[in-house]
């Protein structure tokens, strides 16, 4: 199997072996149902350590649990994410809240680091706000700074993993996260999907990606000054 390399979008579906399809009837009749079956067999699955990671947020970060943010889906639909709390709730005497290098404690960084803070975004799939495998959800403030190009990326929902995280996540910049967000629109397709979900498992057992430079997150997108 070819590993998905991190090159220019103009080369990479050849780098992975897939051929530029629509996703024909994959897309319109498959993904979703499977998405439903997977989700709803990892929650089953996943349920107990979902339940220990909870406790261990409440008992070291306290409350809430969970982390909520409205992000933008399928056809710039807002919906609520749902993900495990990695930082405290850490302010400065105006009441403002520190920096995230402040608030990131050990444990949020091993959350990320092994993405199980990601976990309860299975209930968004089965809810079908997200999908496995698809552009990740980002800021509402984004929407107006994308190009026509890459508001594209909302022509699917978005996933729990996609082409830009198992090329780099964090460690390229948004363009590149952007040109391959499309390259995934354009490419749809079962095999596509599969080597996505098992390059996933190795980027998170080898824990690569995960922050750029001193950024606890990625800096935030700007916009792109040149039309690409």
């Amino acid at each position: 199997m070819n590993t998905i390399q991190n090159n220019t979008c103009s080369g990479m579906s050849n780098s992975i072996g897939i051929k530029s399809y629509k996703g024909g009837i994959y897309k319109r009749f498959i993904k979703r149902p499977l998405d439903i079956i997977l989700s709803l067999l990892a929650i089953i699955v996943l349920s107990p350590l979902m339940i220990i990671i909870a406790v261990l947020v409440r008992v070291k970060l306290g409350s809430p649990i969970l982390f909520k943010q409205e992000r933008p889906g399928l056809n710039e639909k807002i919906f609520i994410i749902y993900k495990f709390r990695t930082m405290t709730d850490q302010r400065d005497e105006n009441g403002e809240l520190l920096p995230d290098y402040m608030r990131m404690t050990k444990f949020g960084k091993m959350l990320r680091a092994t993405s199980l803070d990601e976990l309860p975004e299975l209930f968004n799939i089965l809810r079908g706000d997200m999908s496995i495998i698809g552009p990740r959800p980002l800021l509402i403030e984004y929407l107006p700074l994308y190009n026509d190009k890459q508001r594209r990326r909302h022509d699917v929902r978005p996933g729990l993993s996609g082409l830009a995280q198992v090329n780099g996540r964090n460690a390229i910049s948004w363009e590149e996260k952007f040109d391959y967000d499309i390259e995934y629109v354009k490419n749809v397709s079962f095999l596509l999907d599969f080597k996505i979900i098992f390059l996933t498992f190795l980027k998170v057992f080898k824990r690569e990606g995960i922050n750029k430079s001193d950024f606890v997150t990625m800096e935030k997108f700007k916009g792109t000054k040149i039309n690409r």
